[in-house]
């Protein structure tokens, strides 16, 4: 039974400009606009990192989910840590298992959605899917919510994969913890930080330290050019470390 980390969504104030900033900066493509998220208000882009993808989403209209996030977190930032698995059943039963609280749900003949409540899980909002069909489990098999073909839109002259997420808590230990009861994962430390191994990514937990509450606060990107990326953040005013950018509110560390 395994778990890899399949999608990272993070939440916009503005579609336009951020989408323009990641495609210019990590030389992304979008491959997919969901018209399905204008049901909960939203606007959306997705754009392939190697076999996982890069979602952002934007309120279109007042008093929605993700506006309120905005809100709470206080501007753009990292909203969806997004998972997918090999067999949902048992993972369903898990979590109800745990009363963990499901916040959204969707079912199709090949997909299943389970995003869970982020007061129950902590840290973030925490999902996990399952692929249906033919080639469903592959790496870089088909993924219903990036549209057919998603990998056409794929692109690896600067970025490659998506390493790891970090997610800034109030108590990392305790979310840590409670992350490792639901993916039925054993916890490991690094350096002293708790941390989630899964398949293909690893998931940290670290204190909230830049003044904004618990949320997803940093990916790091496996880089195929950083120099490129670097020079166009700069022209963005958007880098902060050596090998590390800074968009939608996000810590993007290059590795």
């Amino acid at each position: 039974m395994w778990l890899r980390l399949r999608q990272i969504a993070l939440v916009a104030e503005q579609l336009a400009p951020v989408e323009k900033a990641l495609c210019d900066v990590l030389g992304l493509e979008v491959c997919f606009r969901d018209p399905g998220v204008a049901h909960f208000g939203l606007e959306n882009a997705l754009m392939p990192i190697g076999n996982q993808l890069l979602e952002v989403v934007a309120p279109i209209k007042e008093d929605t989910a993700g506006g309120r996030y905005l809100d709470r977190r206080g501007g753009d930032g990292g909203y969806m840590v997004i998972t997918q698995c090999d067999d949902h059943a048992p993972r369903k039963q898990r979590v109800a298992e745990l009363g963990i609280r499901i916040v959204g749900k969707f079912e199709t003949e090949d997909f299943s959605n389970m995003q869970m409540h982020p007061k129950d899980t902590g840290g973030s909002f925490f999902e996990i899917d399952e692929q249906k069909g033919d080639g469903a489990h592959a790496p870089d098999g088909p993924w219903e919510p990036a549209g057919e073909n998603w990998q056409r839109a794929r692109a690896l002259h600067r970025v490659r994969a998506i390493t790891a997420a970090q997610v800034q808590c109030d108590d990392p230990a305790a979310v840590a913890a409670r992350w490792a009861e639901i993916a039925q994962i054993d916890l490991d430390s690094d350096a002293g930080t708790p941390v989630l191994r899964l398949e293909n990514a690893t998931l940290r937990f670290v204190p909230c330290t830049d003044g904004r509450p618990e949320g997803l606060g940093a990916i790091d990107v496996e880089a195929t050019d950083a120099g490129a990326i670097l020079e166009a953040a700069r022209a963005l005013d958007a880098v902060t470390g050596d090998s590390q950018i800074y968009l939608c509110g996000m810590r993007i560390n290059l590795v």
